[in-house]
């Protein structure tokens, strides 16, 4: 029985990855960093984790490194899978030293770095053909724009903080003077309408396509733009190829969602994204596909492989959400999700392994 360590226990992905690997027959293994959190993560009760371990210190110490290569070398050879962002540039950065000791799909650092650039992606998609928001040198000629740093994620931004939208000359100088202590050169784009979605590929060791599966945002949090905290997946064949068309000229390997709003093409997030779980509430072999390929066995794309429809919530980012659609007077979105509270799949709940959702209801819910 393989040996899959996941990093990161501490976010809800995390909860979605030991599922499917731990039905998958592997042996799962849960890491976190004490420095990193106030409570115990909710995936470490999860009747599919067979092993935790806490890691002293934070992810971003210098000696995080040096502790998770010498956990990793206590078994034989495991199959990495790094939930976090600041566990996979460890890796990333210490590749050779890694691969002496477990197999992952993990790019090279420079690659990361050039997806993380939203600049650099921006470029590629123009020279590719791909359609990308109108972008602005210096005062916009029009509004509504988009002002974000290059890479927010790098300032420790949160992610409805890594952008602001501006409406008119007074709020763009606003935003652009609370961005510039970010970023000396913030980007400006113009605000595109259409359907925010996103198409979620692995690519293999040698850039070929494994799996793909494509989600549409149905609410958000903040509703004025902010993470989605309801969505449905769809299988759209276009957006999939160009979203590998564009890792795929970076060079790109391992897990990462092209975010797209109507047919444009927004940013890359190199790594496991948030919505994460509908890989496994639409059935995806997703995270599987993930395991066998960074062990260097064979692995076919099958095209939407998953089910299509699948509406999911993150139940209490939802219901905050669903109030301040109404506050808002979105009397259709409010509805919607009232409904959506009967029918949709909780992301973080299952059946027959319910303890992750008990935990994170029990510290998260006010007077707990």
């Amino acid at each position: 029985m393989r040996t899959v360590v996941i990093t990161d226990g501490k976010y809800r992905s995390s909860i979605a990855a030991a599922r499917a690997l731990g039905r998958a027959g592997y042996n799962v293994v849960v890491t976190q960093t004490r420095g990193d959190v106030a409570a115990e993560p909710p995936v470490f009760s999860s009747r599919y984790v067979s092993h935790i371990h806490w890691f002293e210190g934070e992810a971003a110490d210098e000696s995080y490194a040096d502790r998770l290569l010498g956990f990793l070398s206590t078994f034989d050879r495991p199959i990495l899978l790094c939930v976090g962002a600041v566990s996979l540039n460890t890796v990333s950065r210490h590749r050779p030293r890694s691969a002496e000791v477990a197999d992952f799909l993990i790019a090279p650092p420079e690659v990361l770095d050039q997806l993380n650039d939203k600049e650099a992606v921006h470029q590629r998609c123009e020279e590719l053909g791909i359609a990308v928001p109108r972008q602005y040198k210096g005062r916009p000629e029009r509004y509504p724009v988009i002002i974000k740093p290059h890479c927010g994620e790098k300032f420790g931004l949160k992610a409805s903080e890594r952008y602001a939208v501006a409406h008119d000359d007074k709020q763009f100088d606003a935003h652009l003077s609370r961005m510039c202590v970010y970023d000396p050169e913030p980007i400006v784009q113009e605000m595109v309408v259409g359907d925010g979605a996103g198409a979620s590929l692995l690519l293999g060791a040698d850039g070929q396509l494994l799996a793909a599966i494509c989600h549409r945002r149905v609410r958000e949090y903040p509703v004025t733009g902010g993470p989605s905290t309801c969505c449905e997946s769809f299988y759209d064949a276009e957006m999939i190829d160009k979203a590998y068309r564009l890792l795929q000229s970076f060079g790109f390997c391992g897990m990462a969602m092209v975010e797209f709003k109507g047919e444009h093409v927004l940013e890359v997030n190199p790594r496991i994204w948030g919505s994460f779980p509908m890989t496994e509430c639409a059935e995806s072999p997703f995270t599987f596909k993930y395991a066998l390929a960074a062990a260097g066995e064979k692995v076919e794309y099958q095209p939407c492989d998953y089910k299509t429809g699948v509406r999911m919530r993150f139940l209490l980012n939802d219901t905050v959400a669903i109030f301040q659609y109404l506050r808002h007077g979105y009397w259709k979105k409010f509805t919607e999700g009232v409904g959506d509270f009967f029918t949709a799949k909780e992301a973080l709940s299952s059946p027959e392994d319910p303890a992750p959702m008990r935990k994170y209801l029990k510290q998260y819910l006010p007077g707990r």
